[in-house]
């Protein structure tokens, strides 16, 4: 089984600033407010979540083959 890494960098596409979170195991996040600009972040087209579309690491779920959680 693969270790599932619960912690991912996500940076702003508007500003440029990142910021390291902890992932939800248990849900997907589809939004996310920028902490220097207040963007709100929204997954691109064909990405699971905030975290596939801007962060360093994809959500748990896809860590774990298990497909989308939305």
């Amino acid at each position: 089984m693969t270790e599932i890494i619960p912690v991912s960098t996500i940076t702003c596409p508007v500003c440029g600033v990142q910021t390291s979170e902890i992932m939800p195991t248990d849900a997907c996040q589809w939004y996310y407010a920028c902490k220097q600009c207040s963007t709100l972040l929204k997954p691109k087209p064909g990405d699971c979540c905030i975290f596939c579309s801007y962060g360093t690491v994809p959500c748990p779920p896809i860590q774990a083959d298990m497909g989308c959680c939305g």
